[in-house]
Parts: structure tokens; sequence; C-alpha cells
């Protein structure tokens, strides 16, 4: 696939013509529908390939909840290795369609979804859980012992900082110093169906936040201090923490980190092994604001403009695929064809209408062509998505909802 892929790459449209032809290539399609440019996807992953640095991705499959993608992403060559799962239900589910190597980057102390896991585990499929803290050892212990079988499972490393008034990061493990690291690994001995395999260490703050947001010069400066001050020592912490682990003899198949926003930063980390991410293969609108990179927009959705309420005005039927996390204007979807049209600041993007201002051109029973926020979450709203090659629909393929998969 690696081959056939940069065959086919050809440098792109600008936006704005190829916004056009995909917008044209959906003539007679209902909508709304979700898509997703091919020619934008296939060129995304070179680029982040790239800026691998030689160092395998483990693919953020959240981030696509599209399997067909998956595959296709996977099928790329040694650049894409593993998929990063965001619960242990979607793990289970990914490997019954034939994936594997599958890290689940969320724990759980559920009874009923450990059974299935271990279920799965003890069939073959080769799915590592996630642990911060003794109560996740417990829970996969006795999950283990009434399947008769062994786990294999992370750490999950925090990489936050605690700065006067800022606590710069996420909420996540409470592994952040090397102590903490090595006393739950010392806790793991008293758990004999469990075994260590590798650790993850995410820097959410680095990865996850844009540096280059029109309109934020001040904040832009900030968080560029910040990331500049955070970065060496997230590479010293996780460090620390891997040599601890090492010199107890924990034999580490992989050391996890990053995310599409920090490939670069942390591939070159000496300690880590693999990257995660997946959202700039879609690269959503959160992801335009970077000042080291740019991808391509190559995910989408289409609405029909099905009323107006006079001149300037138009409504769309549907919309409202808001993105998870803090509230903000920054988290709706944004109209990106045809060029000029803005949401009104008091509806933004509605559950079942959305309208739109800055051209006296669209009519009703034209298609708006939008971009999510968020890369995979807005899929969750479709059954399919239509992969479109120079503008043409090749193929329609199911979504994890279209799948009937709800995970959260």
């Amino acid at each position: 696939m690696k081959r056939a892929v940069e065959a086919t790459l050809q440098p792109l449209l600008p936006q704005a013509q190829r916004y056009a032809k995909l917008a044209a290539g959906l003539q007679g399609m209902a909508l709304p529908c979700a898509l997703v440019d091919l020619d934008a996807f296939d060129s995304n992953l070179a680029a982040m390939a790239q800026r691998a640095a030689g160092k395998p991705i483990r693919l953020a499959s959240k981030s696509l909840r599209v399997p067909a993608l998956i595959r296709r992403a996977l099928a790329y060559g040694p650049a894409y290795s593993g998929i990063l799962c965001y619960s242990v239900a979607e793990a289970v589910a990914l490997a019954e369609q034939g994936m594997d190597d599958i890290l689940v980057a969320y724990p759980t102390c559920q009874p009923a979804v450990l059974d299935v896991f271990t279920s799965a585990v003890a069939t073959g499929r080769h799915i590592v859980a996630m642990v911060d803290c003794e109560q996740h050892l417990l829970a996969l212990q006795a999950a283990a012992d009434c399947a008769g079988t062994s786990l294999e499972v992370a750490f999950d490393l925090d990489m936050s900082f605690d700065l006067p008034g800022l606590h710069f990061g996420v909420y996540r493990s409470p592994l952040n110093t090397p102590g903490k690291v090595m006393a739950l690994y010392t806790k793991l001995k008293d758990y004999p169906s469990l075994q260590l395999v590798g650790v993850m260490g995410y820097e959410a703050q680095i990865a996850g936040v844009g540096d280059a947001v029109p309109g934020k010069w001040v904040e832009n400066q900030v968080v560029r201090w910040l990331k500049a001050w955070a970065t060496p020592r997230v590479a010293a912490r996780r460090q620390e923490m891997v040599a601890a682990l090492r010199q107890a003899g924990a034999l580490l198949r992989f050391v996890n980190g990053g995310g599409t926003g920090s490939l670069v930063s942390t591939a070159a980390d000496t300690s880590v092994t693999e990257l995660g991410a997946g959202s700039g293969l879609y690269t959503p609108t959160l992801f335009d604001y970077y000042q080291d990179f740019q991808h391509e927009p190559a995910a989408f959705f289409a609405l029909e403009a099905c009323r107006s309420a006079g001149t300037g005005s138009i409504t769309c039927q549907g919309g409202g695929y808001v993105a998870s996390g803090a509230a903000g204007k920054h988290k709706l979807p944004q109209p990106v064809w045809p060029a000029g049209l803005s949401l009104l600041g008091q509806e933004g993007a509605g559950e079942v209408q959305t309208p739109l201002f800055g051209r006296t051109d669209v009519t009703v029973g034209d298609t708006v062509l939008f971009r999510p926020a968020k890369a995979g979450e807005y899929l969750d709203r479709f059954n399919s998505v239509l992969l479109l090659r120079d503008g043409q629909i090749v193929e329609q393929v199911p979504t994890y909802r279209g799948m009937g998969w709800q995970f959260f």
C-alpha cells in the first residue's frame, strides 16, 4: 500500500478549487453527509510519517472512527504500526475485525467490560491494557483469574506540570515522578497474571494546543514559551521514569509518546520507541494554528441550504456537530465552501439548523461544505462516510456508528 499511495500522490489543488470539486462531487447525494478527501488524507499520511523521523506512529483510532481508513493508514507501510484505542470495548471490536497490536489508552475497572476484554485476550487477541493505580491492577487481576489467562499492561505516565496559578497539561494519571512509577511497579509483583510491557507518556499540552491562532498574538507567545519550557522537561521526566523501570528489570516492549502536534519534538526523545497520532490525517480546524507544521484538511461534512430568512442569509439543515472539551466558539464546525460564509454568533451550529451569513449568491438547494473542529468525534453522527478522489466519490464506507458501535 505504501508504494501505491506514494505513486498516486499528486500536488493538491489550492484549497478553494479542491473544496469546489468536493462539493460538486456530492451532486445527487442525500445530505447531511460526511466525506473524506483521499488526496488530502494520503498527503497527510506522508507528511506525518516524515515528521516522525523514522519512528513508527501508533494510530489513534478514535481520531478516525472508520475501520476502512484505519486499515488504509496501517497499510501505508512501517511508518504506521499498531493501534491506540480509547476504550477497551473499542479495542475488542477492532480486534474482532482482524486488527492487531492494540494499546488501550484509558483504563477501566468495570467487571463486565473486563470480562469481554479478557475473553478476547484468551482467544489470542493482542491487546494491552492501561493502568496508573493499584485499583486498576486489582480489577485486571480478578478478570484474568476468571478467564484463566494472563494480561499485558502499560503504565500511563503523567507529563503535566503544576506552575504558579497554572496546571500546564491535562488531569490524567497520578504517575508524575519516578518514585510513584516504581511504587506501582513494586505492587505489580503481587499480581501474577499481569505483565508490564510498555509505558505511555502523552504530552497533551504540547501536542494539542495551537500556538499560531489568528488575533491572539499575546496568547500565542505565552503558549510558545510554555511549550519551549516544557518540551525538554517532558523528555527528561519520561527518560527518568523509563530508566528507573528498566534498571529494576522491566522488559519494556514500547515507550509511547506524542501526538499530531508534537511529532517532531517527541521523536527526538531517545527514550521514545513509538509515537501516537491520528488527528493530523483528517486535520480538523483545531490543527490549523501550529507554527511548525500545516497539514491538509481532509475531513468534511456537507449540509443542504434549505431556507433563507432574507437577503444575505441562508440556513442549512443540521450542523450541530460541536467538539468536546472546554466550551467556546473554536469548538464549532466552520463553513468552508462556498467561501465567505460565517456562523451567526447568537445561534452557532444547531442540531436541526445552522444559519449562515456573508454571501448573497447561495440559494436554497445548494450544498455547503463544513470542516469539523476535532477529528473523529463528528463521525458519531453519521452511519457512513464518502471517500472522494479528485473530487469524485470512489467508495462509501461505514463509520463506527454505521457498524452499530457506540463506546461512550
